[in-house]
């Protein structure tokens, strides 16, 4: 094999992740989430630019207004995990440019001076980051339950604001019992990779 990454960390990472379904009680604490976020916060982005932002939803008063804009069989496997975050984009994500990209200041308004080039740019690149963070909550030993089956204008309205737009949310914990659906398949390469 021509990977690197020890195939205990493929595994954990990919090979037998999966989005859980269920959870255990066990708490993810404030240092895990830190943790995660320190590590992931170096994945590249187009710019340098960090359009994710995650909203934690931690009390239970928080929790059941968001359970009330997932969809149905979203509903229980949201209200039960030990955490949920809600990960959205930036759309100003703009005006930290210069302090992220400090050699190519201008950057901010040669390229996002105008709304819609940067919420096209804020999307693209806080997707990338909210794969990341998937990937950081599995190498924490934790399971990621990433949904977009939700009333994305209602969580915007309840937790965010206009300049922000989310993405998905992810329910964060480790797995309970019979936290996996059975593995989908995949393409194969010849269904995805094509030489010129």
């Amino acid at each position: 094999m021509s990977l690197v990454l020890d195939p205990a960390a493929q595994d954990l990472l990919f090979r037998e992740a999966r989005t859980a379904n269920t959870f255990t009680d066990e708490p993810v604490t404030d240092e895990q989430v830190q943790a995660i976020y320190d590590l992931v916060k170096f994945g590249p982005t187009a710019f340098n630019q960090s359009p994710l932002r995650i909203t934690l939803v931690r009390s239970e008063e928080a929790r059941e207004r968001l359970v009330r804009h997932m969809a149905e069989g979203n509903q229980a496997k949201t209200r039960t995990a030990p955490l949920v975050a809600i990960l959205s984009a930036d759309n100003e994500f703009h005006e930290e440019l210069p302090a992220l990209l400090p050699h190519f200041p201008q950057a901010k308004d040669m390229f996002f001076a105008e709304r819609p080039v940067r919420e096209q740019s804020a999307l693209l690149n806080a997707a990338l980051q909210a794969a990341y963070f998937i990937v950081g909550v599995r190498a924490a030993g934790l399971a990621a339950g990433p949904m977009t089956g939700l009333d994305f204008a209602g969580v915007q309205k309840e937790f965010l604001d206009a300049d922000h737009t989310p993405l998905m949310v992810v329910n964060i914990g480790k797995p309970g019992e019979d936290a996996w659906f059975p593995r989908s398949p995949r393409l194969s390469l010849d269904e995805v990779i094509t030489t010129v």
